[in-house]
């Protein structure tokens, strides 16, 4: 059987050369919040992946930093069969579990962490899962609890990985945090001890940092792992530090004193003046993100697609664009950004027109309007940079067709936790791509698989499902494209959750860091980064 063959090819030169390089001093990270916890696989916020699985893990395959175009990692190369359904992944050799105050490993990463990592993932009568119960809604989300048949260890250094269907996005899927692979010997010592829910405390990876302490909504610290693998981009500070900064205002007084290296998600109303500032340096990308007001399908009255449609024609996104975003944003009409390939340039925003909107309404059967609850975005992300002022005008557009709305929210973890659970009446969330494709954005979002998880809509309409299902098992880009933008189209018409804005994602650093880059799925990792 004729197999494809990746591999990625480092210089000697280049690995010798960075293997001379050595960490020094502390690089400190301004974040915006709390984690949920580090054990990544049971959760979807990018808070959480840059505290666990961006900088403790790794993963089969992996992004390169800035990159979107998934690379060998923790597996040196891997081929693919011919029919896309068996992945046979080869092992590097060599690589070293972190050493830390609660684990000391005594072999080497191999096929025995693989399998036991996807184990976890996929069966509920794993001894971990039942020892330590909890859901990983990527994995179901993504539909790989149903497509991943098996994974089978050939040797110590070789897996393979059988599919019941053609995923072209999969090797994409893989480098996701979802993919992160945990130590099968430290794992085994948690259960040994009863304390397997420690997993989610204290992380053990093969990743560039290694976990030192975490003191919640203050900070995290990491310090550098020098036996890290990847020769060619190793940490370069010795200490790592994530400043826990929940408010954006805050977090810029403290880069500009100094405090901290480098800050996440600047106030769009701020970027002019830390522009301004000769002592900082101001990274920009246009954004990979959507910002969403969500419309739970499962209750009335936003069952009704005529419902959802007036909702979305009475909101001035304008108004909203200009005031929340700043001159950081642009409208969305699709439920995936401008960049995404396979976005239909053809969709538009609907102009604003409240008249139509009672029609509308009306049609539905509530020609007086209706009351409901809107959860406001509690934190700031990429996405939505100020939840309580859109929910606000939001609020205000919706009144003038009849609409009553109230305000309310939750901390992160538990917004999350009850949107998932389909406590919601209408929540807003968002999205920052996580592989580059576009199942990412419609499957992960508003597929029937993902009800329950990222789809916080809880939509499940079939005409659309099965043009998902259609375009994830083939191979052609032109094919595949066509059919999510028909699928686009059928969404626009439903619109279970209203796309806001995009915004640019903004990085402001201290003039002394060097060789940070912006990740287009939103994640802060520090390989390669200096602080001179």
């Amino acid at each position: 059987m004729k197999k494809t063959t990746y591999k990625v090819l480092i210089s000697a030169l280049l690995a010798g050369f960075a293997g001379t390089a050595h960490a020094a001093g502390t690089l400190v990270y301004c974040s915006e919040g709390s984690p949920a916890g580090f054990d990544s696989a049971q959760f979807t916020a990018g808070t959480d992946f840059d505290a666990g699985a961006n900088n403790v893990f790794n993963p089969l395959v992996q992004f390169p930093r800035g990159e979107t175009l998934a690379a060998p990692a923790l597996a040196e190369k891997f081929e693919v069969s011919d029919d896309g359904l068996v992945y046979t992944f080869h092992l590097r050799k060599g690589v070293k579990f972190h050493t830390t105050r609660y684990f000391t490993p005594t072999r080497d990463f191999n096929a025995d962490d693989v399998i036991w990592t996807f184990d976890r993932l996929g069966n509920k009568e794993n001894a971990f899962n039942k020892a330590y119960p909890v859901e990983f809604p990527y994995f179901s989300d993504m539909g790989l609890a149903e497509n991943i048949k098996s994974v089978e260890k050939v040797d110590d250094y070789t897996v393979k990985m059988t599919l019941a269907k053609n995923d072209a996005s999969f090797i994409q899927t893989m480098a996701m945090p979802i993919g992160s692979i945990y130590s099968a010997e430290y794992t085994e010592q948690l259960l040994k001890d009863g304390k397997a829910e420690m997993i989610n405390q204290q992380p053990v990876g093969t990743g560039p940092f290694v976990f030192e302490r975490y003191q919640k909504d203050a900070s995290i610290r990491y310090k550098a792992n020098k036996e890290y693998w990847d020769k060619s981009d190793m940490p370069m500070v010795d200490n790592l530090i994530f400043a826990i900064t929940k408010d954006a205002s805050v977090r810029q007084q403290k880069l500009k004193a100094g405090e901290c290296n480098v800050m996440s998600y600047p106030l769009p109303a701020d970027i002019d003046n830390l522009k301004q500032d000769s002592k900082l340096n101001v990274l920009s990308n246009p954004g990979f993100n959507v910002g969403f007001i969500y419309y739970n399908t499962e209750k009335k009255p936003f069952d009704s697609a005529d419902v959802r449609v007036a909702l979305d024609t009475a909101m001035n996104k304008e108004a909203i664009i200009k005031a929340v975003y700043g001159g950081q944003g642009q409208l969305a009409p699709n439920p995936m950004p401008p960049t995404q390939w396979s976005f239909n340039k053809d969709i538009k925003v609907r102009d604003l027109d409240v008249e139509k909107a009672k029609e509308l309404l009306t049609k539905a059967g509530y020609p007086d309007g209706f009351e409901a609850t809107l959860w406001s975005l509690p934190v700031q992300r990429p996405y939505n940079p100020n939840g309580r002022l859109m929910a606000e005008l939001v609020q205000a557009d919706w009144a003038k067709i009849g609409v009553k709305v109230n305000i309310m929210t939750y901390e992160w973890g538990e917004y999350l936790k009850r949107a998932k659970a389909g406590e919601h009446d209408i929540v807003m969330v968002g999205w920052t791509g996580d592989n580059g494709d576009p199942d990412n954005w419609l499957g992960n979002l508003f597929g029937c698989e993902a009800v329950g998880g990222s789809n916080y809509s809880r939509f499940c309409y079939q005409p659309f499902q099965e043009l998902l299902v259609k375009a994830k098992q083939l191979n052609n880009q032109e094919e595949r494209a066509k059919l999510y933008e028909e699928a686009q189209v059928i969404f626009h018409g439903q619109m279970p959750g209203s796309p806001v804005g995009t915004s640019v994602v903004n990085v402001p650093l201290t003039n002394n860091v060097e060789g940070f880059k912006i990740s287009p799925f939103g994640a802060f990792q520090f390989t390669g980064v200096s602080v001179k």
